[in-house]
């Protein structure tokens, strides 16, 4: 296989690991730089500590960034606010129009023109429109793929169907509509399109016609996130890992505070809940800072004394997509998994014997009640996920998967030749 010039389009640097995307990114990119060239194009990270140190950590990876300097809005605030009204008179969903910034395009035609690549690689769905944006015509001629983190369309149909308040619906469908005419485009667009998981791979295919959707599986570093077999567990204390900033965990939160943690507190005055993930926004800071039993961690460095100290991980997820880093942490780690159908989309894992699976959020009191009255039981659930996650989900076999994927982008079927 030849050594590729590869150009990635993403939000930001993938870097500190505070995220399921920008851990599945950069295990990805970190292993595929040894074999070819990686240029990533993003706009700034936030934060700028964190900027320059993602910036010093892809230096020493080999990898070229270029990074225009501009963030992306928040999700916060009155801009927040007139931007979702603008959005209205706009044919792209939100996510798509707030990513899509000119200077990011600029910085892909110049290096269209300058030196263009073998393919280009679109990190998550939104960012084929700054590659429409920077490519224009050449588009048609460039050898491209999409990383379909989620479907984006299903999270907002979900997000339509539960959502309770008229006018929200309303908006909120809308988004959901412009995303499937984006994804629609998107996924048979480009060169090839790449899922998560076969459930979204499916999907792909059959609502949006993508040709030949290919799998690369979330994973993980079954190195780093292995039992502390010197620590004892609290059966009692259970935890919810996630970005705080991600709608469907926000959605999962408020359900955990509103009704679920609230059953269990009833039942087992003892329990207790962890929350733990990137930006949290100010209103879950108050709200679990005045919740009896309830405490939030903020951006911590390492969530492995949290995996290993918990009963279990509980993941109340009814809006997701894709498939979840977490529960693979979690369960690499021997930690016991209480998670919806929707939380363990995607994953080759089985119900009753690597976790715990329930139908809704409703009956995930009485599952995490249980857990707690057994933990044996519960534990050797996790057990048997361990074996499973280690066997499946490491992260070399999924690049190689990613490289496979890149390599026959790179060759058009018909410079590809048959030796008799």
């Amino acid at each position: 296989m030849r050594r590729l010039s590869v150009a990635v389009l993403d939000e930001e640097l993938p870097f500190p690991l505070t995220s399921g995307k920008r851990i599945r990114t950069y295990n990805l990119l970190s292993r595929l730089a040894r074999r070819h060239r990686v240029t990533i194009l993003c706009h700034r990270n936030p934060d700028r500590g964190e900027a320059l140190a993602a910036e010093d950590e892809f230096r020493r990876l080999g990898i070229t960034t270029v990074v225009v300097d501009r963030t992306v809005p928040p999700k916060a605030g009155p801009g927040f606010y007139a931007r979702l009204a603008g959005n209205l008179l706009s044919p792209l969903p939100y996510s798509v129009a707030t990513h899509a910034s000119p200077a990011l395009a600029e910085a892909v035609a110049r290096l269209s023109d300058r030196s263009p690549p073998d393919v280009w690689h679109c990190e998550w769905t939104p960012y084929a429109q700054v590659l429409r944006d920077g490519l224009g015509a050449d588009l048609t001629a460039a050898r491209w793929t999409v990383m379909a983190h989620n479907v984006e369309s299903l999270i907002w149909q979900r997000y339509t169907e539960a959502e309770p308040n008229p006018v929200k619906r309303w908006y909120v469908r809308r988004q959901w509509l412009k995303f499937e005419r984006f994804e629609q485009w998107a996924y048979t667009a480009c060169t090839r399109a790449v899922a998560v998981s076969p459930d979204d791979a499916r999907l792909m295919r059959e609502r949006f016609g993508a040709r030949s959707p290919e799998v690369v599986d979330n994973g993980v570093d079954t190195d780093y996130f292995r039992p502390q077999r010197d620590v004892d567990r609290d059966p009692a204390k259970l935890l919810f890992l996630g970005s705080l900033d991600w709608r469907p965990n926000l959605d999962a939160v408020s359900l955990l505070l509103n009704d679920i943690f609230p059953q269990v507190r009833a039942k087992n005055p003892a329990a207790t809940l962890a929350l733990v993930g990137r930006r949290p926004p100010d209103w879950l800071k108050a709200r679990a800072a005045r919740t009896p039993g309830v405490r939030l961690f903020a951006d911590v460095p390492d969530v492995r004394p949290f995996l290993a100290t918990c009963g279990m991980l509980v993941v109340p997820l009814r809006l997701g997509g894709g498939s979840r880093l977490k529960i693979l942490e979690a369960l690499a780690t021997a930690t016991p998994v209480v998670s919806t159908r929707v939380g363990v989309e995607g994953l080759y894992l089985t119900a009753g014997r690597d976790l715990i699976v329930t139908d809704s959020p409703a009956d995930m009191p009485a599952a995490i009640l249980a857990a707690m009255r057994f933990p044996e039981e519960a534990q050797s659930l996790a057990e048997n996920g361990r074996r499973h996650v280690v066997a499946h989900y490491s992260w070399e076999p999924l690049a190689e998967r990613l490289n496979t994927v890149w390599q026959a982008v790179a060759t058009p079927a018909d410079r590809v030749v048959t030796i008799a």
